[in-house]
């Protein structure tokens, strides 16, 4: 046999191969740490099992939870973040142990990703690190040592108001429009201009350092709701060291995390949060501006 040809046959076996590992890596699925065990919202068992089954039902994610103990700070809270390519925060409670605390912080400056969702940023108030890392962030001691409040003036212009006063306020829940300011990042690329989210609070009075932090869709938290008057960030995204951060305040009932908005937005920037990508697409049933879109999850 003449070598040339047994020469492309060996080449084209491999590049066989190497396109085969190549859908291997691309089918892998991301995994996803949900750290949870104490909140100041009861429905937290439930919720934290909603976003389990919402993620690994794409077939994009393989979950785990690590759950702390029910009160106090828990010394034997030692998750591997490492391991994951994404960490979803439902939690809100007591400090971490210190150790843990460093192996979050370095986590994230080498490159991990985080989420967090609706009360997460309430948590660690006082822990100038994970201020910076979620961007913005209420109650919990919060005032204007924490950073200004940030919010979206009439005009669409980003506003960093550094007036005193404290982090972290709500009206009463009520369905309200979710506006998309960035229609080209990953995460909302393909979402309407416009759409009604289901009840739930619209957290507004948010204040953190706000640094690297992109904006992607605001709410308008009406005065006749008890809110500010104000278009307050829903959806945003914070870099912080080589990590990504992907943080939305919705979510605070199970009702609320039923809704096709909440349930689409949290898929789509957990894989952008663990791969700087979104692959998931818009479903169908996603909600208009004139009408809200519930999927109800059952037990």
């Amino acid at each position: 046999m003449k070598p040339f040809p047994r020469a492309i046959a060996i080449i084209a076996a491999f590049l066989c191969v190497a396109q085969l590992a190549t859908w291997a890596s691309a089918d892998e699925k991301l995994k996803v740490l949900i750290v949870d065990g104490q909140n100041n919202h009861g429905v937290w068992p439930k919720t934290t099992q909603m976003m389990k089954r919402y993620l690994e039902d794409t077939k994009r994610f393989q979950v785990d939870i690590a759950t702390t103990a029910p009160k106090g700070s828990d010394p034997e809270y030692k998750p591997t973040f490492s391991k994951y390519n994404v960490v979803l925060s439902n939690y809100n409670g007591a400090a971490w142990p210190q150790a843990t605390q460093e192996a979050f912080v370095d986590y994230m400056k080498q490159g991990g990703g985080l989420v967090v969702v609706h009360a997460a940023n309430n948590a660690f108030g006082d822990w100038d690190e994970y201020n910076k890392i979620i961007g913005l962030g209420g109650w919990g001691g919060r005032t204007e040592r924490s950073g200004p409040y940030v919010y979206l003036n009439d005009e669409g212009k980003l506003v960093r108001d550094t007036s005193p006063g404290r982090g972290g306020h709500h009206g009463p829940q009520h369905p309200f429009t979710v506006i998309v300011r960035d229609g080209e990042h990953p995460i909302t690329k393909g979402m309407p201009r416009e759409w009604l989210h289901v009840r739930d609070e619209l957290y507004d009075m948010l204040r953190g350092p706000a640094e690297n932090m992109q904006v992607l869709a605001t709410a308008y938290a009406d005065k006749d709701k008890g809110g500010t008057g104000r278009h307050e960030p829903m959806i945003f995204t914070v870099s912080y060291g080589k990590g990504r951060v992907f943080h939305t305040p919705m979510g605070h009932g199970d009702y609320s995390q039923e809704c096709v908005g909440f349930i689409t937005t949290l898929l789509r920037g957990t894989e952008w949060a663990a791969t700087g990508k979104v692959t998931l697409p818009i479903p169908d049933d996603f909600p208009t501006a004139d009408n809200i879109s519930q999927r109800a999850f059952g037990n």
